[in-house]
């Protein structure tokens, strides 16, 4: 058991940082800024609930940990958009968020392309305060140490909560948007991948039009009745996942449930909007003509 929670912690530090060790890109010791958020959206939280966040740069990308107030900013279409709508959950172990490379860039991509965007900046496990600490512990644990945090087996409640939070604002406030209700969906990345297909499996009020979790963890889950079609994309080599059996696409399929799933000879895990040079390059396409063939794109379902 020791040996595979050691295991599981190293393959968050992994995640947290998108890279395999081999190329891993350090971990800042130092804190940055927290940078301008323009329209981000409080959703609900305890009454007097304190901000800890700590925002620093994994390798030359931002990235936040330590949330404990979410948010929701929007991105939105330049002109008219097509009416679709994406929540975008970053990944990072539910240890942190990848924020710029999981959240705001690929916002930007889909606004780009007519979809408005919304980044979810969910609340995540607490770590270390002082950053130098934190840095140390994830540079130890990919070498094999140990840490003083560790991910969890399931998406928090927390963080499903504030995905819940999410696609009700997105609901109640669709025409402030110029969104169509009937077409919000989400889409997360390692963590956030397991995030999403959490809202789509313990459903409570609201549910997504489409789901996207890509390199997500690919375990057999309960599928409801109401599940909403689903597109994966997942690296062959993903050190994290790529070798598991094909379960969340097998249960999606076993209940009749429409489901994409793309799988990648190279990416490895934390590809973003794609490694250059690889198969996971021009996965974003792919997506898109998914939710246009399905028409997402046009409400014309």
């Amino acid at each position: 058991m020791m040996r595979r929670s050691a295991s599981a912690l190293a393959l968050a530090a992994l995640a947290l940082c998108g890279t395999p060790a081999r190329a891993q890109p350090a971990v800042s010791r130092e804190t940055i800024a927290a940078p301008l958020q323009p329209g981000a959206i409080d959703l609900p939280v305890a009454k007097g609930t304190p901000q800890r966040e700590v925002w620093h740069l994994d390798g030359t990308q931002v990235a936040v940990r330590n949330v404990t107030r979410p948010t929701l900013t929007p991105v939105l279409p330049v002109g008219r958009g097509t009416g679709a709508a994406m929540i975008v959950a970053p990944g990072g172990g539910f240890l942190g968020l990848a924020i710029e490379k999981e959240g705001w860039d690929v916002a930007r991509w889909l606004a780009g392309h007519g979809i408005a965007a919304f980044v979810l900046k969910y609340r995540v496990l607490p770590t270390p305060a002082d950053q130098a600490v934190f840095a140390g512990e994830m540079a130890s644990v990919v070498r094999g140490g140990k840490a003083s945090f560790a991910p969890p087996a399931d998406t928090p409640d927390p963080a499903l909560e504030d995905a819940r939070a999410a696609l009700a604002l997105l609901h109640q406030r669709a025409a402030q948007f110029a969104i169509d209700p009937d077409r919000i969906g989400m889409m997360g990345f390692s963590a956030g991948g397991m995030l999403t297909r959490s809202l789509a499996t313990r459903p409570a009020g609201y549910m997504p039009a489409f789901i996207a979790p890509i390199y997500p963890m690919m375990n057999a889950v309960p599928v409801p009745a109401n599940a909403p079609p689903m597109f994966v994309a997942l690296a062959s080599d993903d050190p994290l996942f790529g070798k598991s059996p094909f379960g969340l696409v097998d249960s999606w399929r076993a209940a009749g449930k429409p489901v994409e799933f793309h799988y990648y000879t190279t990416g490895g895990h934390g590809f973003g909007l794609g490694k250059p040079g690889t198969p996971s390059e021009g996965w974003m396409d792919q997506l898109y003509r998914w939710l246009s063939s399905s028409g997402f794109l046009t409400g014309e379902k």
